[in-house]
């Protein structure tokens, strides 16, 4: 029986009867009621979103529907050496990955105690300034630098491990506590399993029955070096997860991280492939000087003239090309001098690579490529005011929360263990390094104004800085103090000196400045 319509004309097929509707609407016309609905959500889903649409435009473009753990379990080792080789090799990866550093770390992110006890506070940042230079397990970066290098190695190999080691107490450390870094490959990778408890092991990462992390398989060593398998460290051990944190770059719910430049691998090969050869086409091209070219008479008479030989001046017929090459024609006597030929479309290439690129690891094209040709004031300042909001976020929701303070409740932990602070919550405030103004003057009187109508405090300020704001009050009152005693006057003294320069009656304690006169209207 062939498919039959309803009667009458029906302007959408979708709701067309076929021969099974009416079957079943014979017997149940609800049911009938119900399959003709459902097509219709179906044609109405498709039609709504056309990359959703069928036909020969989408034909060969696979989609899977899987969960972001399997697609980074099939590709993650591959995708880690992949953009490890070009950060050893491809001076725009390389660059990519230090302007990423740069920003997001700097001179350190600086945590400092905020328990609203000033005294406590200046103990606790006073223990943790001493911390900050014994704290590498390696003995060879401070606090700082082991920031720099775990987000070095996020960025680069995807994901970077930082594992609690305790000391003794006689190693005659600020607090017995050191942090390792580790690169992702010492995850065991292969390691995958579920159990009848509901716990799991997602490549390495195990998982109890609620879903929260609960140990780490990691390798002994690393697998990618050869004392690995002379010391047995090729087999992974379970290390509890309130030993390691955990930095990488969670863009889905994922269990592992992905290198920053997976998008563009693809071009920058192929950039680096293009420079290749238009390197080795200019080099072949500069070789060869001159051609002698022409026949004799007595070879155009012996019909020699279809397949002239070509050979080196001294006669020996030519196989590769050397500098100053001069080929001739055997019986040839006229001489042409070679031009080497432009390569217009060679910048316009570079450039439009550099752009994909730049996009793919979320820079602005002129951070990662230096080109400022194009750039002025405007453009400059609006592309780096949406690139530092992005910085912003990851400092705050991956680098801080993921690494920094795991850190700082590690060092809390050791230091209460030993009895150098007191027990109980030890909560600090983070400080980014600032960044640099691209307009001081216009930012400082920005400052200002935000100050006087209490939009922000001085002390806000100063921290964004990436200064303590106590610190920096406590250098006014001493430099003051100095200045007063020697008998000097900076226009830099607000108390002293009017915004206008003039000199106004100085301010003792207790006293309240006089009102500024109002002008007659």
């Amino acid at each position: 029986m062939s498919p039959t319509v309803s009667d009458g004309p029906v302007p959408n097929r979708a709701l067309a009867r076929t021969w099974l509707d009416r079957v079943i609407g014979a017997v149940s016309p609800s049911r009938e009621a119900a399959r003709v609905a459902a097509r219709i959500r179906t044609q109405t889903m498709l039609r709504a979103y056309d990359g959703a649409a069928g036909g020969r435009r989408f034909d060969g473009w696979p989609t899977p529907s899987t969960s972001a753990d399997a697609e980074i379990g099939q590709s993650l080792a591959r995708l880690r050496a992949r953009c490890r080789d070009l950060s050893r090799n491809n001076p725009h990866a390389k660059r990519a990955v230090t302007v990423w550093t740069t920003n997001l770390v700097g001179d350190g992110i600086v945590p400092r105690a905020n328990t609203t006890k000033a005294g406590l506070d200046s103990k606790v940042d006073a223990l943790f300034a001493q911390f900050v230079e014994t704290c590498d397990a390696g003995g060879q970066l401070d606090f700082f630098g082991l920031q720099s290098l775990a987000v070095r190695g996020m960025i680069d190999g995807g994901e970077t491990l930082i594992r609690r080691r305790w000391r003794r107490g006689d190693d005659g450390l600020p607090v017995p506590v050191q942090f390792q870094v580790l690169e992702g490959d010492h995850l065991d990778h292969d390691k995958s399993t579920a159990f009848e408890t509901g716990a799991r092991i997602v490549q390495g990462v195990e998982f109890d029955a609620i879903g929260r992390r609960s140990a780490y398989w990691m390798f002994r060593d690393h697998p990618g070096d050869s004392i690995a398998s002379l010391r047995g460290g090729l087999a992974s051990r379970p290390v509890p997860a309130s030993e390691v944190a955990h930095l990488y770059l969670k863009e889905r719910t994922q269990t592992r991280g992905v290198p920053w430049g997976h998008a563009v691998l693809h071009r920058l090969r192929d950039l680096d492939d293009y420079e290749d050869a238009e390197i080795m086409r200019k080099k072949v091209e500069a070789c060869v000087v001159a051609f002698v070219l022409g026949q004799t008479p007595e070879d155009v008479e012996d019909g020699q003239s279809i397949a002239p030989e070509v050979v080196t001046q001294g006669g020996l017929a030519i196989e590769k090309f050397e500098p100053g090459l001069i080929a001739r024609v055997k019986g040839g006597t006229d001489v042409k001098f070679n031009s080497p030929s432009g390569s217009s479309g060679f910048p316009a290439y570079i450039k439009a690579g550099l752009h994909s690129i730049a996009a793919g690891y979320e820079l602005p094209y002129a951070l990662l490529s230096g080109d400022l040709s194009e750039v002025n004031f405007s453009s400059s300042r609006v592309g780096l005011v949406e690139f530092r909001r992005l910085v912003t976020q990851r400092q705050w929701q991956c680098v801080i929360k993921m690494a920094c303070q795991p850190m700082w409740d590690w060092f809390i932990e050791a230091a209460q263990l030993v009895g150098k602070i007191p027990a109980g919550p030890i909560p600090c405030e983070w400080q980014p390094p600032a960044f640099e103004s691209v307009n001081p003057l216009d930012d400082a009187n920005a400052d200002m104004v935000n100050v006087r109508s209490g939009k922000v405090t001085m002390p806000e300020l100063i921290a964004k800085t990436g200064r303590n704001p106590d610190d920096v009050l406590a250098e006014h009152a001493a430099w003051k103090k100095k200045v007063d005693a020697a008998g000097l006057v900076f226009d830099s003294d607000p108390s002293k000196v009017a915004r206008a320069g003039t000199e106004q009656p100085s301010i003792t304690a207790g006293e309240k400045p006089a009102p500024h006169p109002v002008p007659a209207a």
